[in-house]
């Protein structure tokens, strides 16, 4: 199996490859925006070798006969898609196996694409999938991605789509054995500028060892996305399906392990969200986001790689209290509410610590914008959006936002965002946590010092152990874990 990523391969060439290879045959059923596909295949040559059928149900009665009706109604949808492969790959097994099913590699390829309308006043997104075998005979494989198409042109969105399409295809069959060559090979030929892609999922035998997790991982370090979401349970979201039209409160941090104040900062922050008088408890979405630079981030102002084990140590903790994760590039947390704005237009609170604020209201970290820190302020605080601050402990003193005073020329601003309900302490907090710092919890742990447990809480504390993680030395029958 050839591993090795050819950026220069173009679209045309990808297509023929397929086209040539005697082995790949399957369908294609395309919805809406997504009709490139199939035409590339056609265009580049061959194509009998490859297309056992190409079908759009564009009409939605159509489409429900075909694939069944959609309890939310929506046709741009992962069930849709879902239900698309189901039916396009079962028609394949059944009608071809018997005569060529021990020579072929099967696959059904599937999108529901929304482009640009003629009033330009929707986003264009959609979901593409491939259910595919890697053997004859042999069990199928599902890659299953999101898609955001940023072009501000009708027919240009469609090509990225037909691109992004045989990109999908042909990393299936040439490059599965490695997910991050995979992943890499579907921006061939496309823009950044042209397509996002904010979640991707990988399942089946042949993808038994890929972690959905890291994928999410490597979408947005690799600059496909902004930012990838998992839920609870460690599976790929898409964004705006979890949080569309939902009230969200998010804590940032780096979570190097999450600590008693963590949980602290999280539950006295959404109990004072869920007072205010605009927000609806029952349609709340609560976020753990971890940003790239706090990945990086070892110890307090130390940078490095991010480390991959280190990663889904983290993230393990976080899903096993039941968080919901959000990994992102929005280092200035303007930015963060710019995107959130963009998928949800009810309230959204940010919990932040004591620091947070201080940094927020430091201008230095706007000289990349041209109107300063009165335009990050303009997205931050224009939308429905409240920061809750956590105090912090300094020489005996603990600092909150009666005690905070931005420069003088800043004074009015912050008492206009006070006065207007923008910024508000957390109150009933566990003063006996203030005292307490992520790194010395850190560094009592990895250097087995006792009494480390009672800074986390006690479900932590035992995967910690269970699992050596964060540098724990695990002792199990007289060796020590990672010695062996």
């Amino acid at each position: 199996m050839n591993v090795i990523h050819n950026k220069e391969i173009g679209t045309k060439q990808k297509a023929l490859a397929i086209n040539l290879d005697p082995k790949i045959y399957g369908s294609f059923a395309e919805i809406g925006a997504g009709q490139d596909v199939a035409a590339n295949f056609f265009k580049a040559g061959a194509s009998s070798g490859t297309i056992a059928k190409t079908m759009s149900a564009y009409d939605m009665v159509f489409s429900d006969a075909i694939y069944g009706a959609q309890e939310s109604r929506r046709y741009v949808s992962e069930p849709r898609l879902i239900s698309m492969l189901e039916h396009e790959y079962g028609l394949l097994i059944e009608r071809l196996t018997s005569q060529r099913g021990d020579k072929t590699t099967f696959f059904a390829f599937s999108n529901t694409m929304s482009a640009l309308n003629y009033h330009k006043t929707n986003d264009g997104h959609g979901w593409m999938g491939v259910r595919f075998q890697l053997e004859p005979n042999g069990p199928f494989n599902d890659v299953v991605l999101h898609v955001k198409l940023l072009d501000n042109d009708n027919v240009l969105q469609q090509q990225a789509v037909g691109i992004l399409g045989v990109n999908l295809i042909y990393a299936c069959f040439y490059y599965p054995e490695i997910p991050p060559v995979f992943l890499l090979s579907l921006m061939d030929n496309l823009s950044r500028d042209a397509i996002q892609i904010d979640m991707i999922r990988f399942e089946g035998p042949n993808f038994t060892k890929v972690d959905n997790r890291l994928m999410s991982l490597h979408l947005v370090k690799y600059g496909f996305s902004d930012a990838a979401l998992f839920g609870p349970d460690g599976k790929n979201q898409q964004p705006s399906e979890v949080l569309y039209k939902k009230h969200i409160v998010v804590i940032r941090g780096r979570f190097r392990p999450i600590i008693n104040v963590h949980l602290d900062m999280l539950n006295t922050g959404v109990k004072q969200f869920v007072a205010e008088p605009d927000v609806d408890r029952k349609n709340l979405v609560v976020i753990a986001e971890l940003t790239l630079q706090a990945l990086k981030e070892r110890n307090a102002g130390e940078s490095a790689e991010i480390d991959e084990k280190d990663f889904l140590e983290r993230v393990d903790i976080l899903c096993s209290l039941g968080q919901t994760v959000l990994i992102s590039n929005f280092h200035e947390y303007y930015k963060l509410v710019a995107y959130l704005s963009g998928i949800t237009k009810l309230k959204i609170g940010m919990v932040l610590g004591y620091p947070n604020l201080e940094y927020i209201f430091t201008e230095e970290h706007y000289n990349n914008l041209p109107g300063g820190i009165l335009e990050s302020f303009a997205t931050l605080f224009s939308r429905k959006v409240k920061l809750f601050i956590y105090p912090t402990l300094r020489d005996g003193v603990i600092w909150n936002c009666l005690r905070f005073y931005p420069p003088p020329h800043l004074i009015d601003l912050y008492r206009y965002l006070i006065a207007n309900n923008k910024i508000e302490d957390i109150r009933h907090y566990n003063e006996g946590n203030l005292h307490v710092q992520t790194d010395k919890v850190l560094n009592m742990i990895k250097q087995n010092e006792d009494g480390w447990e009672q800074y986390v809480p006690a479900d932590v504390a035992a995967m910690i152990k269970d699992r050596c993680l964060f540098g724990f030395s695990c002792v199990n029958d007289g060796l020590v874990a990672g010695t062996e």
